[in-house]
């Protein structure tokens, strides 16, 4: 069921991306790195379409993820890859652009921005990407120990922002500029939010009752701490756990419902290592 759940984000996030890649990115010129970039930039200057250059050098750099990122990546990346090589020629045949779809840049700017951003960030977080420069950017990060992949996509795609300065106009290129950055830190905001977890620190009367319920209920694990109240001077347990939103609500919701005497205090933190959550 996992992996099944895993498949269909994959494949929910891959036509989100060819949305905004077919009908925002490619009419408007728009160049944010990449091979979709690259693509844009070729299929000014040669007989390729944008579509089929996405097709042939997505291709080669799946045997470049197959080597460096292991096989279970590579499976992911290859589904994803075809299926959005795919979405873009399935889209060009049945809706062919010959221009923007309106007159304002600015609004298909956010589109060409937004659309594909949140749809990389679902990939990388499921441990796939779209291809293409994506592998370059996962590689960088993994052997560079570039802390975000955001940053490690800046860097990758860069160089396509250069030259399409000298293909298109030098407001087509500022677009694309703006548009990587902007994407590189949505990409790395957008991961960091689907990550973000609950630390919980619940100073109490009755832990059996609360731990049995992080435990069965919510199959998370606690640490149970001895404590004495600095002014009641009475006996007290302080529970340290950490849950994501869904299960902090409901420990929540739990305690409040069976109106337990506990004390409750949560913080947000996206850095969660270690059992039960992602591995060091």
């Amino acid at each position: 069921m996992q992996k099944i759940k895993s498949f269909l984000i994959i494949t929910l996030s891959t036509f989100i991306m060819a949305i905004g890649v077919y009908f925002f990115k490619f009419p408007n010129n728009f160049c944010f790195g990449g091979v979709t970039g690259a693509a844009v930039v070729f299929a000014k200057i040669t007989p390729l379409s944008a579509s089929t250059f996405s097709f042939i050098v997505n291709m080669v750099l799946l045997f470049v993820g197959f080597g460096f990122l292991g096989k279970d990546f590579a499976i992911k990346t290859t589904y994803a890859t075809v299926l959005l090589s795919g979405l873009l020629v399935v889209f060009e045949r049945l809706h062919p652009l010959s221009r923007p779809l309106s007159n304002e840049p600015m609004l298909e700017l956010m589109f060409a921005i937004a659309l594909p951003a949140i749809a990389s960030a679902l990939l990388f977080y499921e441990g796939s990407s779209s291809g293409g420069t994506d592998v370059i950017a996962m590689i960088v990060k993994k052997y560079a120990h570039v802390e975000d992949i955001g940053i490690a996509l800046f860097i990758t795609d860069l160089i396509m922002i250069i030259i399409a300065c000298f293909v298109f106009d030098i407001k087509t290129a500022l677009y694309s500029f703006v548009g990587l950055t902007l994407k590189s830190f949505m990409i790395d905001a957008v991961i960091e939010n689907i990550m973000l977890r609950k630390s919980i620190m619940i100073t109490c009367d009755d832990k059996d009752s609360i731990c049995d319920f992080i435990i069965t209920k919510l199959n998370k694990s606690a640490t149970i701490v001895n404590a004495t109240g600095a002014y009641t001077h009475e006996q007290r347990y302080i529970i340290f756990t950490t849950l994501t939103r869904k299960q902090a609500l409901a420990l929540r919701q739990y305690i409040h419902e069976n109106h337990l005497h506990a004390f409750i205090s949560m913080s947000s933190t996206s850095e969660v290592f270690g059992k039960g959550f992602s591995s060091i």
